[in-house]
């Protein structure tokens, strides 16, 4: 059987959460907490990376997990986007995508625009989560970040954009 590669990409982005709406928020990048940082507006705890992630497996399997199955997760109370990637990496099971195909996630490359917080110190902690996440080697995964020159709302501290790119054979 011929081996079939596919591409898939995602993005995601949030607003900081005004100082008097945030309480009991908390900021999450990659399944990586930022003490001490504002939280993002979401009905989640918006992890703009792991929604992202979501959101490419989505491009690969066609089945959506944001807006649709993480609604209903969110509506009982499940705010944790480890839970919705978790339901996205099922999907890539053939019994849980149209296909029917069995996909095999190889890859992950993710890029985040932010002026804050400083991401530098936390890219490696981000990659070893994802990994453990997605059940990779940490090699297979890449993160990098920017503050776009302040170019964008995101560049110039208003929230965080990410978009991912999964390699899936």
């Amino acid at each position: 059987m011929k081996e079939i590669w596919r591409n898939g990409i995602g993005q995601d982005s949030h607003r900081f959460v005004l100082e008097d709406d945030g309480e009991g928020k908390r900021l999450m990048l990659g399944g990586v907490l930022f003490p001490n940082e504002p939280a993002l507006e979401g009905n989640s705890d918006a992890d703009v990376v792991l929604h992202a992630l979501c959101n490419a497996i989505s491009s690969v399997t066609g089945v959506r997990i944001l807006g649709s199955l993480a609604d209903r997760l969110c509506a009982q109370g499940i705010t944790d986007s480890t839970v919705y990637l978790r339901e996205a990496l099922h999907t890539l099971d053939p019994a849980h995508n149209p296909s029917g195909r069995l996909y095999e996630l190889m890859g992950i490359a993710v890029s985040i625009e932010a002026k804050r917080p400083h991401l530098a110190k936390n890219i490696e902690a981000m990659r070893i989560r994802l990994a453990q996440l997605c059940k990779l080697e940490v090699g297979d995964v890449g993160v990098t970040a920017t503050s776009g020159e302040g170019l964008t709302d995101f560049g110039r501290g208003l929230g965080v954009a990410a978009i991912v790119s999964v390699s899936i054979r």
